[in-house]
C-alpha cells in the first residue's frame, strides 16, 4: 500500500523498528520486553539489533508466561518506567487477560486518579500467514469492550511508525495491534517523525456514493475495492478507524451523511463484535442520512483454518466486500 506524499520508501516492519528505536533513544525510561524480543528479535524481528545497541536492562527477553511479564510491566508502569510489552499473537494476550483487564485497565479509577498505569502493548494479529487457528484470530473487537484501555491499529507505514510515540505519551495502557498481513507492505515516510494523533480516523480515499469503514490489515484490501467499484462507477469513500477505543463517532457520522450507505468490513467475527457497535451507533446516529441499512463483512465463523484456500475464504476479501457494496448501491444486477 502506498502512500502519498515525499520521501522514503519503507517497510512496515522498517517503521515499527525505527519508531522503537526512537523510543529508546529518546527516554531512558522505555524499555522493551517480551518472549525472544533481544537475542532473536522479536516475532517478526522487528527489535532485531536493538538488544547489542541497548543492552540487556532495556531489552529483556522473558519467561514463556504472558500474565508474568505483563504484570511485571504493569510495576514497572506504576513505578514510573515507560514499558514497551511485545506478545507475540494476539492469541497469547488471552494467558495474560487477568492483567490487562483487571489490573492495566482498572488501577487509574480504583485509585481515584493516583495511579496510572502509562503501558503499551504491541501484538501481531490477524490470518494470512497459515499459522492456524491459535495464532490467527483477530481479537481486538474484545479488549475494545474493556473501558480504561485504548486499542489503536497501525494499518499505514505512517501510523506504524507514529503510533508508539503517541502511545507512550498517554498516562494509561495502549494497546497496538499490527496486522500480521502488513509486515511486508510498504509506503513513503517524510524525513522527520510523523506526529499521530490516536484519536481521529482518517479518510483514505473520498467518495460520494458509500462508505467503506474498515481497520488495520483489511485497510489494503478495502481500497482495492474501492478501485475496483469506481471502475464500475461506484464512489466508494475509506474510512480507516484507527482506534477502535476510543471510535471516532464524529468521523463515521459525517462521513454517513455524506454518502447515505454503510459497509463495515472487520476481519473479526460478526457475533457480538466490533462491526455491531459501529453499525449501533450509526443507525443511533444518523439513522435518517441512510439510504440503505449498513452492511457488514466479517470473517466466516469458525476457528482461522490453515490450508491456504480455506483461510482465505474465511477472512474478508475484496470480491465479497464489492457484492455487498453492489447491492447497497443497487448494482448487483
Amino acid at each position: 500500500m502506498t502512500e502519498h506524499g515525499d520521501g522514503r520508501r519503507v517497510g512496515y516492519q522498517d517503521a515499527l523498528r525505527e519508531a522503537l528505536h526512537a523510543a529508546l533513544e529518546d527516554d531512558e525510561r522505555v524499555f522493551l520486553l517480551g518472549e525472544d524480543v533481544g537475542a532473536y528479535g522479536g516475532a517478526y524481528g522487528i527489535s532485531r539489533g536493538l538488544l547489542d545497541e541497548f543492552g540487556t536492562e532495556r531489552i529483556r527477553d522473558t519467561p514463556l508466561s504472558e500474565s508474568g511479564f505483563v504484570g511485571a510491566a504493569i510495576g514497572a508502569a506504576i513505578a514510573g518506567m515507560r514499558p514497551i510489552v511485545e506478545i507475540m499473537t494476539v492469541n497469547f494476550s488471552l494467558l495474560a487477560l487477568d492483567q490487562i483487564v483487571n489490573h492495566a485497565a482498572t488501577l487509574s479509577h480504583m485509585s481515584n486518579g493516583q495511579f496510572n498505569v502509562p503501558l503499551v502493548i504491541r501484538m501481531s494479529t490477524g490470518a494470512g500467514f497459515q499459522l492456524a487457528a491459535q495464532h490467527s484470530h483477530s481479537l481486538e473487537g474484545w479488549m475494545a469492550h474493556i473501558p480504561g484501555l485504548r486499542i489503536v491499529t497501525p494499518a499505514t507505514i505512517v501510523d506504524a511508525r507514529g503510533m508508539l510515540q503517541t502511545a507512550l505519551d498517554d498516562p494509561d495502557p495502549v494497546l497496538i495491534f499490527e496486522h500480521a498481513g502488513l509486515q511486508n507492505e510498504k509506503g513513503l515516510l517524510g524525513s522527520e517523525p510523523p506526529s499521530v494523533d490516536l484519536d481521529r480516523a482518517a479518510i483514505r480515499r473520498p467518495g460520494k456514493d458509500l462508505t467503506l469503514i474498515t481497520y488495520g490489515g483489511m485497510l489494503p484490501r478495502t481500497l482495492e475495492t474501492a478501485e475496483r467499484l469506481a471502475h464500475e462507477g461506484i464512489d466508494a469513500e475509506v474510512l480507516d478507524l484507527r482506534t477502535l477505543r476510543p471510535l471516532d463517532e464524529a468521523a463515521l457520522l459525517e462521513s454517513v451523511a455524506r454518502t447515505h450507505r454503510a459497509v463495515i468490513v472487520d476481519e473479526g467475527w460478526r457475533s457480538g463484535g466490533i462491526s455491531a457497535e459501529i453499525a449501533a451507533r450509526i443507525q443511533e446516529g444518523a439513522f435518517f442520512d441512510l439510504d440503505a441499512p449498513v452492511g457488514r463483512v466479517c470473517s466466516v465463523e469458525v476457528p482461522v483454518p490453515y490450508a491456504k484456500a480455506l483461510e482465505e475464504a474465511c477472512v474478508p476479501q475484496s470480491t465479497r466486500i464489492a457484492d455487498v457494496a453492489r447491492k447497497l448501491v443497487g448494482r448487483d444486477g
